[in-house]
């Protein structure tokens, strides 16, 4: 693949719902071009795009694909991303490297969840937009059509109209050159012809409102236009060229990528008009080719056997092979030896790279995804990418036990090439908790996990961090003593039990007359603190006790630092079983962002998981509730709120505090822990 210069060089990101066909566009297209004999199938799982093995298996798209298609004497850098909420951090990702994007619709379906939330998301980026699958049963163009006009208020203005639907569907009106476009399916071959008589009229309004638009994006044209003079094909071209960079106008197309008809004038229209890499608003106004190397890590994928794959792109300067760049975040130096430009899986190497092309990169020390490679003098970190959080937290664990440290390495793999999952250690209820984007999500991991590395894990449902703590005031005596042969072990405290809110544990000592020497106080606090890692109840940590040494009786011999350490947890035992203990349960802050038309629902929800609403307040077009919630009842919520919104509901939350559990719900938890215990012993 020969080296193009930013003039030449178009980024556009195919987008929309799951199942409206991006990768079929995406294949199609790669084979207009004649880099492939063949155009490959989803279904047939030989796609060039999705060719993971959790790809070819699901018949989904779950992680961004590069399709460079060499067309017209310029590159079109052509990004697949997946159509599905759990994998939306790829387009994310995707659309900080792009100029513009593809919508691309089914003409069955309309417009779904996924382009809603993309077009509210990327307002700004340059849209065009692709009415696919007008062969399919109950294909309607114009429906699909005006729910675009309808669901957003953006200028959208068809370029083509559809000849025929569905068994009939053959080819396009080109509104610019007001002709017939025949296809021949599967092979794009094209025959132009006159427009059908029955489509003359339609023809000429709609032809009427694309130069109007083109008009409006060149205050010249806008002039001549409102006179009343006719605008030439070369001026409507030019308009809509302006139009289409500025993405004051989202042109429509219509087509069917499976039978390669109606894609060949989506590709020209890209190559013609598509927005340029100047047009970027990170750097609108530079020099690009003389300005200083800046580029930009989009994503990061992990191979355990070449290791780290970094794909990139180039905003300014020029990047070459056997080179060192500076990454500004990390603070380190660089080698690049092989640029890599993708096409799917496969990799081609180039010696060089002008600003605004797309490539990959191996093998870099430090570099992750988001990073800004650049010069070290004068260094300038592009803004960081804004992934969504990851909201859905189960718990893992190897199947074998001594795979611990196998699992640890892989998952530190896959942090790197998955910016929104995030693992801890809860040292509290000693799971690992991995937090994703959603249950599929989840799955994609394991699979991974068990085919990348070879860690067979399996999931589980989270613990809730219960805690414990009393609600009355005790004295309570600990007595520890013991005779073998020698030395015997005697330790005798007094301790009064009541509860705080100055911290999890207070210790305090009150000793007269030196019942129990100063030096065992240590021992004595010690053994509460350790006695408080399990409570009486439920086997839960104890927390906001003050606990205070007043009395006690020591052995001249047989005293020591374990005696009395003894001593106390036998105290603590006995006191907080007295003490009026209760369960406690983590509570946490949730801000849920969901259109008006689901807030009933959504606060009813909320009610039945024992949730507080604090608050509404509206956001654009949606509302945000902010509401307190037991952690318990939001371990699905991910879920949950997908089902409840079809997916245009968001949320975050984080912790707010502990609370008493109520009475009935505290006996089947206390319950369920004591079965656990008993399973465990046995």
């Amino acid at each position: 693949m020969k080296v193009y210069p930013t003039s030449e060089i178009r980024n556009i990101a195919l987008v929309g719902h799951g199942g409206t066909g991006k990768t079929s566009l995406a294949e199609a297209m790669l084979y207009n071009t004649g880099a492939t004999k063949r155009m490959g199938k989803v279904d047939d799982g030989n796609s060039t795009a999705d060719y993971l093995p959790e790809e070819v298996k699901r018949k989904i798209t779950i992680s961004t694909a590069l399709v460079p298609c060499e067309y017209k004497e310029r590159k079109i850098n052509v990004l697949d991303t997946p159509g599905y909420a759990d994998f939306y951090y790829e387009v994310v990702g995707t659309l900080r490297v792009v100029d513009s994007i593809l919508v691309v619709l089914s003409a069955t379906a309309g417009v779904e969840v996924q382009t809603e939330v993309i077009w509210e998301d990327f307002p700004d980026v340059p849209k065009i937009a692709l009415i696919n699958k007008m062969d399919r049963e109950n294909a309607d163009f114009y429906k699909a059509l005006n729910e675009l006009k309808d669901t957003f208020s953006d200028n959208i203005v068809p370029i083509q109209l559809p000849i025929g639907a569905e068994d009939n569907f053959k080819g396009v009106v080109d509104l610019v050159k007001m002709k017939a476009l025949i296809f021949e399916a599967g092979t794009g071959k094209i025959s132009e012809q006159d427009i059908p008589a029955d489509m003359l009229d339609d023809a000429q309004n709609y032809k009427e409102a694309l130069i109007e638009a083109a008009a409006e994006a060149d205050d010249e044209l806008l002039t001549k236009y409102l006179e009343g003079e006719e605008l030439s094909d070369a001026e409507i071209i030019a308009g809509i060229k302006a139009a289409a960079a500025a993405g004051s106008a989202v042109f429509v197309f219509c087509g069917s990528a499976l039978n390669n008809i109606g894609i060949q004038p989506v590709m020209d229209f890209i190559a013609d008009c598509g927005a340029t890499p100047d047009t970027n608003p990170l750097i609108k106004g530079k020099d690009l080719d003389n300005a200083p190397l800046s580029a930009q890590v989009f994503k990061t994928i992990a191979d355990p056997y070449i290791g780290r794959l970094n794909m990139f792109r180039v905003f300014t300067g020029k990047m070459k092979a056997d080179s060192v760049v500076y990454n500004a975040n990390k603070e380190k130096e660089e080698k690049i030896t092989q640029l890599l430009i993708m096409t799917g899986k496969d990799q081609v190497g180039v010696p060089e790279l002008y600003a605004g092309d797309i490539a990959a990169v191996a093998k870099l020390a430090v570099t992750g995804t988001g990073d800004s490679l650049t010069v070290k003098s004068g260094a300038a970190v592009i803004e960081p990418i804004r992934f969504p959080e990851p909201t859905l937290s189960i718990a893992i664990e190897p199947k074998s036990k001594g795979d611990e440290d196998k699992l640890s390495g892989a998952l530190q793999r896959l942090l790197e090439e998955d910016p929104t999952i995030t693992v801890e250690k809860n040292a509290e209820t000693k799971q690992t908790i991995m937090k994703t984007m959603g249950d599929t999500h989840v799955d994609i991991i394991i699979d991974k996990l068990a085919r990348k590395f070879g860690v067979d894990v399996v999931s589980k449902e989270m613990r809730i961090p219960y805690r414990e703590t009393i609600r009355g005031m005790v004295e309570a005596e600990g007595k520890h003593k013991k005779q073998s042969g020698g030395h015997g072990q005697y330790g005798h405290v007094w301790i009064k039990f009541e509860p705080t809110e100055d911290g999890d544990f207070v210790f305090e000592e009150n000793v007269f007359g030196g019942s129990v020497p100063r030096n065992y106080f240590p021992a004595v606090e010690k053994g509460l603190m350790e006695a408080m890692e399990e409570g009486v109840l439920a086997g839960y940590p104890v927390t906001n006790l003050k606990a205070t040494l007043y009395d006690g009786s020591y052995h001249s011999v047989d005293s020591s630092e374990m005696a009395f350490k003894m001593a106390a947890r036998l105290a603590f035992k006995k006191g907080v079983e007295a003490a009026k203990p209760v369960l406690l349960e983590p509570i946490v802050n949730v801000q849920i962002e969901v259109p008006d038309t689901y807030m009933g629902d959504i606060i009813g929800d909320l009610n039945s998981k024992r949730g507080r609403v604090m608050g509404m307040e509206p956001a654009g077009s949606k509302q945000v509730i902010k509401a307190q919630v037991p952690l318990a009842e939001m371990a699905r919520y991910t879920i949950d709120l997908k089902s409840m919104t079809q997916g245009r509901g968001k949320f975050k939350m984080e912790f707010s505090h502990y609370e008493e559990v109520p009475a009935q719900f505290a006996d089947k938890i206390i319950q369920k822990a004591k079965q656990e215990k008993e399973e465990k012993e046995k």
